[in-house]
């Protein structure tokens, strides 16, 4: 089957929204679950899509984007904070927006995650757009750090009951292990860091490499630290995968770089 990627583009609208719910998933995971009147008419189609969420900076003050003709006016404004965060739920029906955290403390979006509380608001632009592969797939593979986990997660949901799944999910330890909906014959193996720093491993790299791939079509999602990332790319290629038809590899973070550009091509 032949597959392609397609893009819709969103008008972007500036949102303002407060903290309804803060949930625990894991000792290092937080979900928080945003409402208000501005959510009405956000899109989110892709399991991948994201916005950018407007934190308070250093000094308390809350910027939050202006938007005019389609453009945000204040990106690099003094005193800006924001971060890209994947969509991990959206109830249009219960006016609701959900975005895992990992929760650590050397980051503006992390301290405020582990602080947050009902009432408190956040800035919201996009999503921006969406994209998506088209066609059916025979089998799907899932690479991701738990930064991608949210996007990972939404995925299998949002598969088929029947559908043949390998997911390799990189977290800190056994009790960074989620519980998830997942279609009957996925197989989920949860990789433990056990200590190691996040980003410095070859856990994912070394279970796609073990991985004996099914017969058929298959789609694979790699996402996590930049770095890790550049070795699956290469040996995606020396198993046939095409970009942006057969998969698809996202570098959310990188190590020693603050709010890393995603869209930004990285050489292999």
């Amino acid at each position: 089957m032949t597959h392609e990627r397609l893009l819709e583009m969103y008008p972007l609208k500036r949102r303002v929204l407060e903290v309804a719910e803060v949930e625990r998933v894991t000792p290092r995971m937080i979900r928080v679950h945003l409402e208000g009147p501005d959510l009405e008419g956000l899109r989110s189609d892709h399991f991948a899509d994201h916005v950018k969420l407007w934190f308070p900076n250093e000094d308390g003050d809350h910027v939050l984007p202006i938007v005019e003709d389609d453009r945000c006016l204040n990106f690099r404004a003094e005193g800006v904070v924001f971060r890209d965060y994947t969509v991990r739920a959206l109830d249009t029906e219960a006016g609701r927006l959900s975005i895992d955290f990992v929760a650590h403390d050397h980051g503006p979006a992390g301290r405020w995650a582990i602080d947050a509380e009902p009432g408190q608001r956040l800035g919201v632009l996009g999503p921006r757009g969406t994209a998506w592969i088209t066609g059916e797939f025979d089998h799907h593979v899932l690479l991701v750090d738990e930064t991608a986990l949210p996007a990972a997660a939404r995925y299998i949901e949002e598969l088929p009951e029947n559908a043949e799944v390998h997911a390799f999910f990189e977290v800190a330890d056994a009790a960074e292990e989620q519980e998830l909906k997942a279609p009957k014959n996925a197989r989920i193996t949860w990789l433990h860091r056990n200590g190691a720093e996040p980003g410095s491993t070859d856990l994912l790299l070394e279970a796609f490499r073990s991985l004996e791939l099914p017969e058929g079509d298959g789609f694979v999602y790699a996402a996590g630290e930049a770095g890790t990332l550049k070795p699956i790319r290469r040996l995606l290629k020396e198993r046939g995968f095409v970009r942006n038809e057969t998969c698809e590899v996202d570098g959310y973070w990188r190590r020693g770089t603050s709010n890393l550009d995603h869209h930004e091509e990285d050489e292999d």
